[in-house]
């Protein structure tokens, strides 16, 4: 990785960021939650820059200029919300078992 991918990949960041900010309080909180959870979770696409949470603010825009509030467009249950998103996304623990166990999806 280069100097001018990391200073790319840091102004991407704060845009994203920016973004994030003008959201309304409660949408704020609601994509603080998910990115914790995602964090915790880890599906490695979010290594792949911010596409997956990029995804989440578009939906938050759109579901806040239309004048819901965040559970309207997440539903009451985040967590099932944010396991929706990932559910085909390969995460670390399922890269750690097949490290461990190679024959562990294979039948």
């Amino acid at each position: 990785m280069s100097i001018h991918d990391i200073i790319q990949g840091k102004k991407e960041w704060r845009a994203h960021v920016a973004r994030v900010k003008a959201l309304p309080q409660d949408y704020q909180v609601v994509y603080k939650e998910i990115q914790n959870y995602f964090f915790k979770v880890g599906p490695v696409e979010l290594t792949e820059g911010t596409g997956l949470l990029s995804g989440i603010v578009d939906l938050f825009e759109e579901g806040a200029a239309r004048g819901k509030g965040v559970l309207e467009v997440t539903g009451r249950d985040v967590a099932a919300f944010c396991d929706d998103l990932i559910q085909d996304s390969k995460t670390y623990a399922d890269i750690y078992s097949e490290s461990v166990d190679p024959n562990r999806n294979k039948e």
